[in-house]
């Protein structure tokens, strides 16, 4: 099977990747796409790049994440598009293609695990692997409008996985319907028996709502009144630019130790989006590194009496609909900056964010979206299932 037979795109050109369930369980019969960042035994991790691959051999085994899956009844149907080393969240790759999204053609998928949101939104796939490390689950699932989960850091391992900025990196995952997100969250996560732990108290995160475009902002409102939710809660223990800054930094000299040898070693050609940025990380000064820690762990600390084991937050999976394919360099800098202090919230104190494919502004995708605590991942999964339409249809 070659790209070709893909629709959208989603896929990684030339032959498909392949592979059988390896045992029998709740996935039994669903398909699985793998985001090309994570190892599947037997097909090359281009990761997105030409000379990554050129340098790397092929996986011998799977990563973690896959062979849980697989050992559930799920079947492989392909390594799905990333932007190069993930260092994107629009879902363009100069090498690969622009996976289409399926919800708004003439717009953007969001990345960088835009293949395996793209998957799911499509029908190519029920369930799909991505990774999330500033919002690279998050913000493809708000623009193609499917479920999607950030879990805890820590809670699955990256063993298989490319080393992007391993203090924030996660491995996420798309699903068709918030039971099967659920389903497939519990043998990830390696969720013990347990009693039913009471529902979350659900809250607005006031000043992450004003980093929304006016429309998206006033859409989450309204859905949140209709749901009852009325409590307000601040997220950003420091401004928002701050908190951007802090990540972009933090971010920035994690790649720099992880890629940058690699980098320096092949002299990599990358797309011409990703090269400036890759240039930016290895140009830090590692000096920076102290400072914007100590930031990062008082930040954490008052985020985290804030937020207590018990709330979840509604906030903006990314700041607006997905991004017009053409998007000016102006439009792609407003967001990026916006959906990176949103998505470093979850980043900087490691926390569990779910998100749901619960509106629409102007026929476009709007995820609603729900932060927690640290280890609260089971009980945003519940709450996907509770808020899920009960008919089964879209809003």
């Amino acid at each position: 099977m070659n790209a070709s037979s893909s629709p959208s795109g989603a896929f990684v050109p030339g032959p498909r990747a392949q592979g059988e369930p390896t045992g029998t369980g709740v996935l039994d019969g669903l398909r699985l796409a793998v985001k090309d960042l994570i190892d599947v035994g037997g097909t090359l991790t281009t990761c997105g790049n030409p000379d990554w691959a050129a340098s790397h051999a092929v996986p011998t085994q799977d990563a973690p994440c896959v062979a849980a899956l697989r050992a559930a009844g799920a079947r492989i149907v392909g390594k799905t598009v990333t932007d190069e080393l993930a260092f994107s969240l629009e879902g363009e790759n100069a090498f690969h293609g622009t996976p289409r999204n399926p919800a708004a053609p003439d717009r953007l998928p969001g990345g960088s695990s835009s293949g395996s949101a793209v998957a799911v939104a499509g029908y190519e796939a029920d369930l799909a692997l991505g990774t999330d490390t500033g919002g690279s689950v998050r913000v493809p699932a708000s623009f193609c409008g499917v479920h999607a989960m950030r879990p805890t850091h820590g809670r699955i391992s990256l063993d298989g996985v490319l080393p992007f900025a391993e203090s924030y990196d996660t491995v996420g995952w798309f699903a068709r319907d918030a039971a099967l997100l659920r389903e497939a969250g519990h043998l990830l996560l390696d969720t013990q028996r347990r009693a039913d732990a009471p529902p979350l108290r659900l809250c607005l995160a006031d000043d992450a709502l004003a980093l929304a475009e006016p429309a998206v902002a006033q859409a989450l409102r309204a859905w949140a009144q209709a749901n009852g939710i009325t409590a307000s809660r601040q997220a950003f223990v420091q401004p928002w630019r701050e908190t951007q800054e802090a990540y972009s930094v933090l971010q920035g000299l994690e790649i720099r130790a992880a890629l940058g040898p690699w980098i320096h070693e092949r002299r990599p050609t990358f797309g011409p989006a990703i090269a400036p940025r890759f240039e930016g990380a290895l140009a830090l000064d590692p000096a920076l590194q102290a400072p914007w820690s100590r930031w990062r762990e008082e930040m954490t600390r008052e985020l985290l009496a804030r937020l207590g084991p018990d709330e979840a937050w509604l906030l903006p999976a990314a700041p607006g609909v997905a991004l017009p394919l053409n998007a000016s360099g102006e439009q792609r800098g407003a967001f990026y900056e916006r959906a990176l202090a949103l998505g470093a919230l979850a980043g900087h104190a490691g926390l569990p964010q779910i998100v749901l494919p619960l509106l629409q502004v102007d026929g476009l995708p709007v995820g609603v979206s729900f932060i927690a605590g640290p280890g609260q991942d089971e009980r945003l999964l519940d709450l996907a299932v509770t808020l899920a339409p009960k008919n089964g249809s879209a809003p």
